[in-house]
Formats: C-alpha cells, structure tokens, sequence
C-alpha cells in the first residue's frame, strides 16, 4: 500500500487511515456471515419457526421489509451526508444500532417468530444503512486507477472478519454441544459474540479514519428533493451508471439470495448438520476472502466491465453445480466456486460505482448503490422464499431459479463503457 504519487492512495491519505477504513468491513461482516448467513437464518428457520412450511418465506420477509426501509432512507440519508459532511457520524449511528439490536436477538427462543423477525429488520437496517456509508468513503481514500484494488483490501479483511466471528462461534458451538447444550442455548450466546466482536473491531475506523468532505449548504434542503434529483439525473446525464444499476440490481438479486439462504439450502436440500454448516461456511469466507483480494487487482488490468462479465459467468456455472450435486464433494465443490464469485463481485461492483460517480457527490452517488442492492436483496431471497413455498419446499427448484438473475446481470452488462462513464463523472 502506497500514498506516493502514482500509488493506490488519493493524495494526503495514510496508509494507517485506509487499514482502519477497511476493517470496518472486518468489523461488520461477522454480522452477515453469523446472524444472516450461517446460524441464526437456519435457527430461525429450525427452532424459532419449527420448521413450519412458511418458514423460509417468513425469514426472507423480514430481509425483504428491512431492505426496503433502507432503499426508502439510502439516497436522502447519502444527500444529506454530503450537505452536512456527516458521514463518519452517521456512520457511528448506524454502527450503535446494528450492534444493539443484533445482541438482543438472544431473547429469541422457540416460538419467538414476531420479536425474531422485528430484530431481524431493525439489526439489518442498521447494518445496511452502515455499509452504503463506509462504502462512501472509498473515493476519498484510494487514486480512481485503483479503486478495484482497494475496494478489494476491504472486502478481503471482510473475509476475514466474518472467517474469525464465524471461527469463534463455531468453537463455542462445539463446546456447548460436547457439553449437552441444545441450539436454544448457544444461538442466543453467538449473538453476544457478534455483537461484542462488531464493537471492538470498529473502534480503529472511529479512532483513524477521517471525514475529508466539506459541508455543502448549497445542495438542496430537502433529501427527498436531492433523491429526486439525482435519480433524474442519473438516467438523463449518467447513461453507463443508469444500466450498471440495473445490472447491479439483477445480479445482486442472486448473490443476496446465496447469502441469505446458504445454510437453509444446505440443511434443507442437502441434509448438513448445524456444524456441518458452520465448517462449509468457514472455509466458503476464506475462498472469498481470496476472491475479493486477488480479483480487485485482475479488475484494474483487465477493466471494470470484462470483470465482471467474467465473475457473472463464473456465478452461472457455479449455481448450476449447486443445483445439480447430489454428494457432498460435490457441494463442498459449488460453496468454494460460490466463494470466490462472492468476494470477487462484491468488491467489483463498489469499485465500478466510485468510478463512475462524480468526485464531492459520493455518499449521495452510493445512496443510489445501496438503493439498488437493497432492491436486490427483496427480489432475489423473496422469490427463492416464494418458489419454495409454492413448490412444497423444492430448494433445488429455487436455486435454479435464481440463476436467472446472473443470466439478466451478464446481459444488461453488455454497452456500458466504464471509460465514457468515468469521463462524463469528471465532468459533472
């Protein structure tokens, strides 16, 4: 990591700041791999729910009703970060929420579906509502040549995040299973650990990392005046940033369903135990912790868009393996391929987006982001809730399904130009 002229990093940035911007995604990533990924999804589904036919479909309705109010509030909360030069505050805000809200989902238990379900919304909330705000911070941080490469230093140590809250759940787990505990006793206390995790991790990124922006009064009062306006201008002025959104939301829809319903789909279609689950996932945030370090570099040589017409392939093949395993090798074989995908795309799309946003108007520009991957995630996990209701609980079905959306991505991915994009950001 460099700050010279020509390096990675924008002018006057130290490499100490960029660290404790990045663990910030170190910090929250426990939330999405313990809480939504790989444990309380499946309890919820298992003990919270009883494994009632309308589980699944209820789970992805409270992910559907928290994105939702993130999709509401992203834009006019980004527009007035940027009037206000208060994005490291809201940041804090949001950071407070998720970590209160995600400890008390171990008041949860058996039966609890109404309290689950309205903790799942607010921990969510907040959470996505944080990760639009620290991604915001990117194009501040590193020179615009290398946004793919530092986008890509924060999905990694995110990996890595979610590999260590996830590799001290599952040592607790062993332990409390070894001694009798059943999971209405030690899913309660992976919450805590989350949450503890999530705090102590975050504190660089308070203590390091500064607000460059300078308030500007000028922009409009009213945030759903700036939302307004940015969208309209957006699909007049911004034609590549317009269709990457679109795109954005359709293969998004995909990646939020994997994330989602991962452990539901390897209990339910593929007999996993919960350990079993916890060891798959484990070794999936490693290969994807590859995936976002490795791929930001490939993504700068070869370009924003052919990377990620060839992550969206490498999706396609890997969801149809997963539909088609019939063994365990050959799942563990699909979880890996998922996980490279993963981490490669998440940081690809974020790096494409500081791109093509023009410079002073990043929070409102990944308001706009956050927008259309909240929009995803109620598209693709709803449907896969939907198909599995519908077909009598045919996950396969479902998975299938939700290979369509990568499909749709890879498509609408076809005439954007990150070049002339770049060029008309410039010059807004």
């Amino acid at each position: 990591m460099s700050n010279a002229p020509g390096g990675d990093l924008a002018t006057g940035v130290r490499p100490r700041e960029v660290w404790s911007w990045a663990l910030y995604d170190f910090a929250n990533s426990g939330y999405t791999t313990v809480v939504i990924t790989a444990l309380f999804s499946a309890y919820f589904v298992a003990e919270v729910a009883g494994n009632a036919p309308w589980a699944t479909f209820a789970w992805t309705s409270a992910l559907a009703l928290s994105y939702a109010l993130i999709m509401v509030t992203a834009p006019p909360l980004g527009a007035w970060a940027d009037r206000h030069a208060a994005k490291k505050h809201l940041l804090l805000m949001s950071t407070a929420g998720c970590v209160l809200f995600t400890a008390a989902l171990a008041l949860a238990g058996r039966g609890d579906v109404a309290l689950a379900m309205l903790l799942i919304v607010l921990s969510n909330f907040f959470f996505g509502t944080g990760e639009n705000l620290i991604a915001a911070f990117l194009p501040e941080l590193a020179r615009g040549e290398a946004m793919g490469r530092v986008s890509g230093w924060g999905w990694g140590l995110g990996y890595l995040g979610g590999l260590v809250a996830l590799g001290l759940c599952l040592v607790y787990v062993s332990q409390a299973q070894a001694g009798g505990a059943g999971a209405d006793e030690f899913v309660p206390v992976t919450m805590l650990i989350t949450a503890g995790l999530f705090v102590l991790a975050s504190t660089p990124t308070f203590l390091f990392l500064r607000e460059r922006a300078q308030p500007r009064p000028e922009m409009p009062a009213s945030s759903w005046r700036a939302l307004a306006g940015t969208a309209l201008q957006v699909m007049r002025d911004f034609p590549d940033l317009r269709r990457f959104l679109f795109c954005l939301t359709c293969y998004q829809a995909g990646i939020q369903t994997v994330i989602a319903l991962a452990a539901i789909y390897a209990q339910q279609a593929m007999g996993f135990t919960l350990r079993d689950t916890l060891q798959l996932i484990l070794v999936v945030n490693i290969t994807a912790a590859i995936g976002a370090l490795a791929f930001g570099y490939v993504q700068d040589r070869l370009g924003h868009v052919r990377a990620i017409a060839l992550i969206l392939a490498g999706w396609i093949l890997t969801v149809l393996l997963a539909w088609r395993a019939d063994s365990a090798a050959l799942f563990w074989l699909a979880a890996n391929g998922v996980g490279l995908c993963l981490g490669s795309s998440q940081s690809a799309g974020r790096a494409l987006v500081g791109w093509l946003s023009p410079p002073g108007r990043e929070a409102e520009f990944f308001g706009l982001w956050g927008f259309a991957v909240k929009c995803s995630s109620i598209l693709g996990p709803l449907t896969y809730g939907a198909v599995s209701w519908i077909s009598g609980g045919d996950h396969r079905l479902a998975m299938l399904v939700t290979g369509t959306f990568f499909v749709a991505g890879l498509v609408l991915l076809r005439g954007i130009d990150a070049g002339r994009g770049r060029l008309r950001a410039i010059g807004a």
